[in-house]
């Protein structure tokens, strides 16, 4: 009895040791793991800075430039009147600050509310970059930073390019650069059907997810009355242009015509009845009708042999081109900028703009050609086309032409699956009214 008494108390002094060791362990803190210095961590590292407090240290102001700002106008909060003269002059030899131009768009980049940038968009291509690095000004101007997409587009000709592209939500300046493309085979006024077609290979231009234009179309197919035309744009040494699928230029020597006009008021003749005068006599040009203000371009690379103005022709101008050809512009409201004798000019370039000066009736374009002097035909005119694609990039070139023209093929087939179905419903509708 006394042994089992001996035991129970040994027993219980064990329990309670074991009980009060427990609780002292759990007590004493528990090694942690290391933190790795690589990470940050907000409860290790020593007061960090909130982002939302990061972000708003930094401002950007965006606008277009108004009529009548100056670069003072823009920069005179962060800069004296002494330190923008200097600015301007080393912007001078990159971009004079002086050409500024309103509704252009610019931005000036703040931090703390002083001055780290200024951007300015000198054309759609380029943009002027005023920076302050380490307390001195840096000025230059870089290609404008866009993201490229490219898409297939197309659509019917209903009643004209530009209708028709608005139609499918594309802006004018694509149906702009089609016509530019196929200037030199098709006339957008006197060959356009109803049933025509195009389809195209686009780089759109996004800048801060908003569209801003195109980049270059890369590949074109237009149908016009059942002819096929195609475009392909290549880099070919060193300069882009536009080639059919065989390698051959489009540009031709001459331009189909010499402006976008609404008709031809006045065709090539040896005998018509002149408005004006009540004589019959030759007409031995082509007249454009066309608005007063139209651009008037040169069909191609020439020098001025004359700039005038005299009672019958009005304001007019006469280009001396290559192979004994020269052609003239007569009527105009007013001359482009910089014409005057003895300028060369580039295919394309404007030299003047429709009006009614000298004996019109109203505004048009009288546009004359001579080959060795003598009048011919503007509408009549073959040209050659420049040079084809270079021989050693021929193989390169049928590569992407078959690649674009499969892509094309998708496009172009949807269209006349479209026009085929629209023309099979006014059958059947004709049909359905004839039975009646």
């Amino acid at each position: 009895m006394v042994l089992f008494l001996l035991l129970v108390g040994i027993g219980t002094l064990l329990y309670f040791f074991i009980q009060d060791k427990s609780l002292y362990e759990s007590e004493v803190p528990q090694p942690v793991d290391p933190v790795d210095p690589h990470i940050l961590q907000p409860a290790v590292f020593d007061d960090p800075l909130p982002e939302a407090i990061i972000e708003s240290r930094r401002e950007t102001i965006s606008h277009a430039v108004e009529s009548g700002e100056t670069i003072t106008h823009l920069l005179g909060h962060y800069f004296s009147p002494a330190e923008i003269l200097q600015i301007a002059r080393k912007a001078k030899p990159v971009f004079p600050l002086h050409k500024l131009s309103a509704g252009h768009q610019y931005s000036i980049e703040l931090e703390e509310e002083e001055f780290i940038s200024f951007r300015y968009d000198i054309d759609s291509e380029e943009q002027l970059i005023i920076e302050k690095k380490d307390g001195e000004i840096h000025v230059e101007r870089k290609p404008i930073p866009y993201d490229i997409e490219v898409e297939s587009i197309g659509t019917e000709i209903e009643s004209s390019l530009f209708g028709s592209i608005a139609s499918i939500g594309e802006s004018s300046q694509l149906a702009i650069d089609i016509m530019n493309i196929f200037a030199w085979d098709i006339d957008f006024i006197r060959d356009i059907r109803r049933g025509d077609y195009f389809s195209a290979i686009v780089e759109k231009r996004y800048r801060n997810g908003k569209l801003e234009g195109y980049g270059n179309v890369l590949a074109a197919h237009f149908s016009n009355q059942g002819e096929n035309f195609y475009a392909f744009y290549y880099a070919n040494n060193g300069s882009g242009g536009y080639y059919d699928q065989h390698g051959q230029s489009l540009r031709k020597a001459f331009l189909k015509a010499p402006l976008s006009y609404t008709r031809i008021s006045s065709g090539y003749t040896n005998s018509r009845y002149h408005p004006v005068l009540n004589e019959w006599r030759p007409h031995l040009a082509v007249d454009y009708a066309a608005p007063t203000g139209t651009p008037v371009k040169a069909i191609a690379e020439g020098t001025v042999a004359r700039k005038s103005y005299d009672r019958n022709n009005g304001n007019m101008i006469r280009l001396r081109h290559k192979n004994a050809y020269e052609s003239t512009y007569i009527h105009l409201n007013r001359f482009g900028r910089g014409i005057k004798k003895g300028v060369k000019v580039k295919q394309g370039d404007i030299i003047g703009y429709v009006g009614s000066t000298g004996l019109a009736t109203g505004p048009h374009l009288d546009f004359r050609v001579f080959k060795n002097g003598t009048p011919i035909n503007p509408l009549r005119i073959k040209a050659t086309p420049a040079e084809p694609i270079a021989s050693h990039n021929k193989a390169e070139f049928a590569d992407a032409v078959d690649i674009m023209r499969a892509r094309l093929a998708l496009k172009s087939e949807q269209i006349q699956k479209s026009i085929n179905s629209r023309t099979a419903t006014a059958r059947e509708g004709l049909d359905t009214a004839n039975t009646l």
